[in-house]
Formats: C-alpha cells, structure tokens, sequence
C-alpha cells in the first residue's frame, strides 16, 4: 500500500481499438480511489476510437509521459488496440522500468498475451489473460495454471481476463494502491453483487447465469439395531 498523503499516480494508455468498458473501468474506479490518473493516447491524435467505435479523449499523448514515473501502469485489452499498445515504444520503454524497478504494472484482457508477452514483461509470472489470448501465454505457466482466475496478482503485476472481470480487476488494483478499507468504500456504492445471493425480490432479472436451486437432502435414516439372538 501507499505511504498516506502521498499522491498516488497510475498511467492508462489507450490506443484505436482499445476496449472501451475496460479503460473506463479501470480509469473510473482508481479515480475514485484517490489516484491521479493520466490517460495517455499512444495515437497521433489525443482522441481515440475504441473497439465499439466510442470515442475516448485521452489528457495527452504517450510521448509526454516519458520523464515521469509512476505507481501503477495498467493496460486495457482490446484488439486492435493491444496491439497498438504492443507496438508503441515509449509505452513499452515506461513498462520495463516500471519492472526494473519493481513497481506494480497491470493488464487486462488481450493485454497480458498481446503487449506483455512479446515484450518479456510476463516471464515467470503466474498470470491470465482473455480465453481468447490464454493458449499464447500457456508456456509461461511455471508456477501452475492460472488462466481460469478472473484476476491473478504475483509480484507487482495483475492479470485479468476481459470486460466482465474489470470492475474486480480495478477494485484489486485500488486494494493493492490503497489498501483493503479505501477499496471496499469504493465498491460499496457501486452494488457489486454480493458472493452469496439472497432470494429474488418480485420481478426481479435473475441474471444470465443463476445459481441452481438447492438440492433436496434426505434425512438419513438410521439403520434398524440388530436383535442379540
């Protein structure tokens, strides 16, 4: 966690194609966690066209962001935009740094196997990715299998696998920058739904995915006792 007072900061950058409730996400709930979050286009123009053709304006571009050092960097997923990200060298010049000097890096989605991967930024890392991405970081599983956690931290970098895991994702980010107090003040009035569902109020929408109503149990019935002869 974060010395107190001090001002935490994290670096987002976004390109053409990166997915927008992952970047809005991530950029959403660190804010309201306290950090000072810069948006970084790694595109010519400051504006870019996300995956579902909305338009994000970042605070400036990538290249205005290489003298300075941050807590945090976290990428979205996306395609093309992780590839955009991959193939922009001031980004990746701020990630080995951020490694060099184990600080904390994160990302989410296509990310993990698209700009990490290639870049050696995921090397003995237990790690997961979008099911999409996860057969391209298979090999680098030398602590066991993770691609089926929804977020994955192991020394200083999270992992997280695509749009519907990026409220835990950024929730776990602001834990690692804050702490366990400031995150749950931040999820409390987002209604994160809770880990064990009550019963459905009227109408209520059940979700796409309802738990399985409960299995009958049958009293077990004691086996009669034996008559001594």
């Amino acid at each position: 966690m974060e010395v107190e007072g001090a001002e935490t900061t994290v670096l987002v950058p976004i390109g053409n194609g990166s997915e927008e409730i992952e970047a809005a996400t991530i950029v959403d709930v660190l804010r309201r966690a306290g950090a000072i979050v810069t948006v970084a286009s790694v595109e010519t123009d400051l504006v870019c066209t996300m995956s579902r053709q909305m338009k994000f304006v970042a605070d400036c571009h990538i290249e205005e962001c290489t003298d300075k050092t941050y807590d945090m960097i976290v990428l979205p997923g996306g395609m093309p935009g992780a590839e955009r990200l991959r193939d922009s060298q001031p980004l990746i010049n701020l990630l080995k740094a951020q490694r060099a000097n184990r600080k904390r890096y994160a990302a989410i989605c296509a990310a993990p196997a698209v700009v990490l991967k290639p870049h050696g930024l995921l090397g003995g890392v237990a790690c997961t990715a979008h099911p999409g991405f996860t057969s391209k970081i298979m090999k680098l599983m030398s602590k066991g299998d993770c691609t089926e956690g929804r977020v994955v931290i192991d020394e200083g970098v999270t992992t997280s696998r695509g749009p519907g895991t990026a409220l835990e994702f950024a929730l776990c980010l602001a834990q690692q920058l804050f702490g366990d107090q400031k995150a749950k003040e931040v999820a409390e009035p987002l209604m994160i739904p809770p880990t064990e569902r009550p019963d459905l109020f009227p109408r209520e929408w059940p979700g796409l995915y309802p738990p399985p109503p409960p299995r009958p149990t049958t009293p077990l019935t004691p086996e009669p006792k034996s008559k001594g002869k």
